[in-house]
């Protein structure tokens, strides 16, 4: 169950999220193995969860023996969060409704989320103040800043190989550590 931490103020947001040009676009997708590597999780994880319905590929699913499934960012992205709800204990029937939950917002809603658990229900906060309500009504033993996960991944997305829906070429974007990286040598 996910509920919404309580909530003394209106919600201010946890600040700009880091996003920027440097995710990939919605059609842009990686194979099974890129995302099992970016998300950390074994294939057979990843195998039964589409096949279970839990995180399935949005971009391309597989269609018989030799396809391949396409996984956005924003799957790869909840495969590595159910990974850390399971690593915790959270019950598989706890994730499937987080999992519901996360696949209702978008990449930037879900940057602004930190979800907590008692171990039993999975509670979202979207505002520093819905956090420290949360932990002074005695709820919430652990918790998981989205964003983080996010930066996680944005950092090592790139070095995968990916694929573009439409089948368009994929121009390379280079992200800002890159471009420093790249300043300092020609600088």
């Amino acid at each position: 169950m996910v509920e919404e931490a309580p909530n003394r103020e209106a919600a201010a947001e946890q600040g700009e999220p880091f996003l920027d040009s440097s995710l990939p676009d919605e059609l842009v997708g990686y194979r099974g193995p890129a995302a099992c590597q970016i998300a950390g999780i074994t294939y057979r994880q990843l195998d039964y969860w589409a096949r279970t319905k839990l995180v399935g590929p949005s971009i391309r699913s597989a269609a018989g023996s030799g396809s391949q499934r396409l996984y956005s960012f924003k799957d790869i992205l909840v495969l590595k969060v159910v990974k850390r709800l399971l690593d915790t204990g959270v019950s598989l029937h706890n994730i499937r409704v987080a999992v519901e939950h996360l696949r209702n917002r978008g990449v930037q809603d879900l940057a602004r989320l930190t979800l907590f658990s008692d171990g039993t229900t999975v509670y979202e906060c979207t505002s520093p103040e819905e956090v420290v309500d949360l932990l002074q009504g005695g709820q919430g033993v652990f918790g998981i800043a989205v964003s983080g996960a996010m930066r996680e991944i944005s950092g090592t997305i790139h070095d995968f190989p990916a694929e573009r829906a439409d089948g368009a070429e994929i121009v390379p974007v280079e992200d800002e550590l890159s471009r420093r990286r790249r300043d300092r040598q020609t600088g």
